[in-house]
């Protein structure tokens, strides 16, 4: 049983013993994933920035196919001159900024590998091929559908210059960001093996525990994704209340890690870290890893003093966050949360973040806020973010945004306006692309980043217009306690949203993810008629929409008129209980025009508007809204 092999207790034992797969009861039918346990153990020389390691790895195949083959990821091979990840980089239209041409000028001792010197299965020798960041490794035995094998792996590597997420010698001093630091088992899947390159963005894991042990120089601070098994020997804030301290002698301390059951392993060094430590109520423990001394070394001393201060204010900031995150979406499952200073911008790792820190407070916040909610969209609820960053970095972008909005915010505006805007602006460019193609694929990195952030995020606050934002609410809550610890699929999350709300919602899905027709309707004549007013509305676009019209009269009264779509086979409940509403006929997608009786007399009636609450990504607005003169 999985939960027979945790390696922790306490908190996060309770939480995560109650979110771990019962893959019986998965709601997709017939539902299974693979598991992995890692054991291992590197030796660190930060003169040369190599380590040696070795790896032992517990795989269990839970599939129903017998496995011949399997594959590793060596991501740091990605940082070497003319790799995928290089000439891609050089030949999009528009390049990640921080990758640029950055990796065709490493120089030898300043470029990433990663070195296979042996590897063994169940003690048998194995045969092996490396094309670039993937590792082809043919079998000794087969493993068959609900049976284990044990990998044996002995490697080294060179860590590069920081380039992107992983590296050395970041931009502001830290000497060690350890991300896709180590030979990866890639995922297998109902869709079969994912051993795609490393080119840009985007991962794929197997759940399973990692055993971690790293000796560095004894100068070095290490903060990491898993729960230190040694603070008696290397203290640097890890102490607890009444412990003594006794460092071994030697050049190089033990940093001994295990963690919960995740998908990833990550880690950072610095001898200059400094480490705080923040209780959430009924939540994790914080840790902030970063910089006191030097910050900022061309900034002058009052920007250096003011950057301190927002580390200093940051664990308040993050405590709250979590608590928003435990309430509106599940209980976040493990015990501690690392915000590390490192690496070039922010990237979310299970049970903690990589985040560059000389920034503003608002920013320090944003970008913490940001990664902190991958713990839950990417780090427990596990999808494959190469094919579904969309669900990733959007879910992640309108939880964060609704956080910054209550945080920074004084309870006005549209937290989402400016994603909006950048919504309509990629149309107007006509570089939108589907949603639903591998993230290493797109055109632009513009067309990525839009589709993945921006879309992904209107994807739920639009879908909140559709079926209501109490069954929205509803409808994450149960998909985090269903899916925890799995990988959901956006359809799993769809069967969530239509059973919470009684409206069926593949139409939905299939316009906004799989293809790029928009929305845009118009209130195209209204014409006083008696004692009513005929309205007639017209979709201009191809993406068909449920219809909010709110209707003002000149006694100050307002009124709802709420027109469903047939192929809903439902509508969603009510909104704001002060408003009437009246349910109109259905509107069926074929037909492009739509006429609506109000039985007024138009001289009472002062403005109507199609969706007044701005949540359907209606590309013209111009049209929605009709004022008497």
């Amino acid at each position: 049983m999985l939960a027979e092999r945790l390696l922790f207790v306490s908190y996060a034992t309770i939480i995560i013993t109650l979110l771990l797969p019962d893959l019986a009861s998965a709601q997709r039918y017939g539902y299974w994933q693979q598991e992995v346990q890692y054991e291992m153990e590197i030796d660190f020389d930060v003169e040369t920035h190599r380590f040696d390691g070795t790896q032992r790895l517990l795989y269990t195949n839970n599939s129903p196919d017998t496995l011949n083959r399997v594959y590793y990821h060596l991501y740091l091979n990605a940082f070497q001159p003319e790799s995928m990840m290089d000439k891609r980089s050089r030949t999009i239209r528009d390049p990640d900024r921080r990758v640029g041409d950055r990796i065709y000028h490493l120089q030898e001792d300043e470029i990433g590998y990663q070195k296979i010197r042996s590897l063994t299965q169940d003690g048998e020798e194995l045969s092996w091929s490396i094309r670039g960041t993937v590792m082809v490794v043919d079998l000794a035995e087969p493993v068959l559908p609900g049976t284990e094998t044990q990998f044996d792996m002995v490697f080294e590597a060179q860590v590069p210059l920081q380039v992107r997420r992983t590296g050395r010698h970041n931009a502001e001093g830290i000497d060690y960001s350890m991300a896709q630091w180590y030979p990866k088992m890639a995922e297998y899947d109902y869709l079969g093996w994912h051993p795609h390159p490393y080119i840009g963005r985007e991962f794929h894991g197997v759940f399973g525990t990692f055993d971690v042990t790293i000796h560095i120089d004894r100068n070095y601070v290490v903060a990491a994704t898993g729960y230190l098994q040694n603070p008696e020997e290397v203290g640097y804030g890890y102490e607890t209340p009444g412990m003594e301290v006794n460092r071994p002698d030697g050049d190089k301390l033990t940093w001994h890690f295990v963690s919960g059951y995740q998908h990833d392993f990550m880690w950072a060094a610095d001898p200059d870290y400094h480490h705080v430590t923040h209780q959430v109520p009924d939540g994790p423990l914080l840790r902030f890893f970063y910089q006191t001394d030097p910050v900022a070394e061309n900034a002058d001393a009052g920007r250096q003093e003011a950057l301190l201060q927002n580390w200093e204010q940051l664990p308040a900031y993050t405590a709250e966050s979590f608590l928003f995150m435990n309430e509106h979406v599940g209980p976040y499952p493990y015990d501690e949360y690392m915000v590390i200073q490192g690496a070039d911008g922010g990237m979310e790792y299970i049970m903690g973040t990589l985040i560059t820190g000389n920034r503003s407070l608002e920013s320090l916040v944003g970008v913490t806020v940001h990664e902190l909610v991958h713990s839950w969209f990417q780090g427990v609820l596990a999808n494959n973010e190469s094919y579904l960053h969309w669900m990733d970095e959007g879910f992640t972008t309108y939880a964060s945004q609704r956080i910054m909005h209550q945080l920074f915010g004084d309870g006005s505006g549209d937290p989402f306006e400016n994603s909006y805007n950048n919504y309509f602006q990629i149309v107007q460019m006509g570089i939108e692309e589907p949603m639903d193609r591998h993230a290493d694929t797109y055109a632009t990195y513009t067309g990525y980043g839009v589709a993945s952030y921006t879309k992904g995020m209107i994807f739920l606050h639009q879908l909140s217009y559709v079926i209501g934002q109490d069954a929205l609410d509803r409808g994450l809550r149960r998909f985090y306690s269903e899916w925890s610890f799995k990988h959901p699929t956006g359809y799993d999350l769809l069967r969530i949203m239509e059973k919470e709300s009684g409206i069926e919602l593949l139409w939905y899905y299939d316009y906004w993810v799989k293809t790029t027709r928009t929305i845009d309707y118009g209130i195209e004549e209204v014409t006083g008629q008696g004692d009513e007013t005929h309205v007639r509305l017209v979709r201009h676009q191809e993406m068909p929409m449920p219809i909010d019209l709110r209707v003002e009269y000149t006694d100050g009264r307002v009124e709802e008129f709420y027109i469903p779509l047939r192929m809903m086979f439902g509508e969603k409940e009510p909104e704001d209980p002060e408003i009437p509403r009246t349910v109109m006929e259905e509107w069926p997608w074929v037909f492009p025009e739509y006429e609506l009786v109000i039985p007024v007399a138009e001289e009472q009636i002062r403005r109507i508007e199609i969706d007044p609450s701005r949540r359907m990504a209606d590309i013209d607005r111009s049209n929605n809204l009709w004022q008497q003169e």
